[in-house]
């Protein structure tokens, strides 16, 4: 759900388009997904306001089909489709042909390590809703970043709920690692969701899992930690994180 004129909500089902030219004219969007039998009753609830939405997105939705890491579709040459036969044919061509298994053809993935959110960052594109990011009814605030090493890296902070309604954050820790590294700008290391009245204040512990900062290693065909300083990030996505401690290892 996105936030902009205080007027119109839009509603969108699965394989709505990414760009959005008319965003800044409504109130929000709402992004349904698959939402099942009781997906009706659900949206409702949730644009009447009976239920506070806690919802993240767990995709990045660019700006423009442009900023996409494969902006072209590439389709499967013919003999590597399924084609049936007309209505009423003989099935037994079908299941030859099934049973048999189709050709098989290259996709290439030549952005590497820059997967999803990873290539908006590395290549200094602007999101139009970042991965991570979803409205509620409330507000929340960040405060509070420490962060303790051991082996399981403690990352605590505080979150408070600063709106009259009460609602559920998801809090979403992030890693930047040191530049010898050759990783993408940052990496998801961690969350918490976190149910809070209005004005309620809670402190979280994140525990980090050390194979969370680790690069593999062709060399030695192990995965290993980079010495250098790494950058702990928090907030409630992964472009509005506004607490940040450095630490080294």
């Amino acid at each position: 759900m996105a936030a902009a004129n205080p007027k119109t909500v839009v509603v969108l089902e699965t394989g709505s388009p990414a760009t959005m030219p008319w965003v800044d004219k409504v109130a929000g969007v709402v992004e349904a997904w698959y939402p099942g039998i009781r997906g009706a009753e659900a949206l409702a609830n949730i644009l009447t306001g009976t239920v506070n939405p806690t919802g993240k997105l767990a995709i990045t939705f660019p700006k423009s089909d442009a900023d996409l890491p494969h902006p072209k579709l590439v389709m499967p040459p013919p003999e590597s489709e399924m084609r049936f036969d007309a209505p009423g044919a003989d099935i037994s061509n079908i299941m030859a042909m099934m049973a048999k298994g189709l050709p098989a053809f290259q996709t290439y993935y030549d952005e590497g390590l820059k997967v999803g959110y990873k290539w908006y960052d590395a290549e200094k594109k602007q999101a139009l809703f970042p991965f991570g990011f979803g409205l509620s009814y409330t507000t929340y605030a960040y405060s509070g970043l420490s962060v303790t090493l051991g082996d399981s890296t403690s990352v605590s902070f505080t979150v408070k709920n600063t709106g009259k309604r009460a609602g559920t954050e998801i809090a979403q820790v992030y890693a930047s690692l040191p530049d010898s590294a050759g990783e993408p700008p940052k990496r998801l290391i961690g969350w918490a969701r976190i149910e809070l009245a209005p004005g309620e204040s809670k402190q979280v512990s994140v525990p980090v899992a050390q194979n969370r900062l680790t690069v593999y290693d062709e060399g030695t065909d192990s995965w290993k930690l980079v010495p250098g300083n790494y950058s702990i990030k928090v907030g409630g996505s992964s472009q509005d994180l506004p607490l940040e401690k450095t630490i080294s290892f």
